[in-house]
């Protein structure tokens, strides 16, 4: 199988942790991922810790990829315009080459005009900045990442691992994107959104957590269940029970449940030969009308045109 380059543009200010997350997600999918790191004059590049990064590559690398991506810098070197050698890098890569952001590196797309009129997202701690600065981009800051083809933008840090394991998962299944997940320890995929890691008054001590719910629920998810069933099994009222799931979570109950049986729906598309009826039952849809709904507002497009897409995968 043809290996898809992928090429890590490193700016200065660039952060260690995540500039790394390309090659060690990409780097552990078996071999279908080459993973190079540039710069834009393929000289070492200052980070913002106490060392710099010798890369191999200059510029011209990015003309080769298939995706790029887009490593943050801290915030001390945003700006609202890029500069001409940022700007002659980006020209080199290919129309139609996939381009991936991680944490600000949103800021140097949207600078190049590139976001303009998309959705997008970055770090929650700049999205005020962001917004002010760009304000032709739909910035949404309670996701951990956006997929506008051919345009992914994550949120801070880690959702770097979350947004190329999405990579991974769109490009050859949630089978081996769940194989590097384990061999990565990372969950292979996170629910909620960014709102669960934004600064919050402390709990009061002894309050009860919806996670121990959460678990249960994802054994029951063919069971019609309702709020009253939730904030049952956790013992609390349901006004309770819903602030709180939100609080942990980022997302109500019920689009909650919603984004779970999801993705359960695209793991038994990807890895059975279950009809969409049948799907939707084992997931808990009333119907498949329902399953064809939710889905295409998920991800765009219908169970038929999804399980086409992963029959080579399989």
């Amino acid at each position: 199988m043809r290996r898809e380059r992928v090429v890590v543009l490193a700016l200065d200010g660039v952060y260690p942790f995540e500039l790394g997350i390309p090659s060690r997600i990409l780097g552990a999918a078996d071999d279908r991922y080459e993973v190079l790191t540039c710069s834009v004059d393929g000289r070492p590049v200052r980070t913002n810790a106490d060392f710099g990064v010798t890369v191999e590559h200059g510029p011209e690398a990015l003309a080769t990829a298939g995706t790029v991506v887009i490593a943050p810098v801290a915030p001390a070197h945003l700006a609202d315009e890029v500069s001409d050698d940022v700007l002659a890098a980006l020209a080199l890569i290919r129309p139609g080459t996939r381009i991936v952001s991680i944490c600000t590196g949103a800021f140097v797309l949207a600078a190049a005009g590139l976001l303009d009129g998309r959705r997008a997202t970055t770090h929650w701690q700049v999205a005020d900045r962001f917004r002010r600065m760009f304000p032709r981009v739909d910035l949404d800051p309670d996701v951990l990442f956006v997929d506008d083809h051919p345009f992914l933008t994550s949120a801070g840090a880690a959702s770097g691992v979350d947004v190329c394991l999405h990579l991974v998962r769109k490009d050859h299944g949630s089978r081996l994107a769940n194989s590097v997940a384990r061999r990565c320890v990372v969950p292979p995929f996170r629910d909620g959104g960014q709102a669960q890691y934004i600064e919050q008054p402390v709990p009061e001590q002894g309050a009860a957590s919806t996670a121990g719910t959460r678990a249960w629920a994802l054994e029951r998810l063919d069971e019609p269940l309702t709020l009253a069933d939730l904030s049952g099994h956790a013992r609390m009222s349901q006004r309770t029970f819903a602030r709180r799931f939100h609080d942990e979570v980022g997302l109500s109950p019920g689009r909650w449940l919603i984004q779970q049986r999801v993705a359960r729906a695209r793991h038994l598309l990807e890895s059975s030969d279950l009809t969409v009826d049948q799907i939707a039952g084992r997931v808990g849809f009333a119907t498949g009308a329902s399953l064809r709904q939710h889905l295409n507002a998920a991800i765009g497009v219908s169970p038929q045109a999804y399980r086409r897409t992963f029959q080579t995968a399989r």
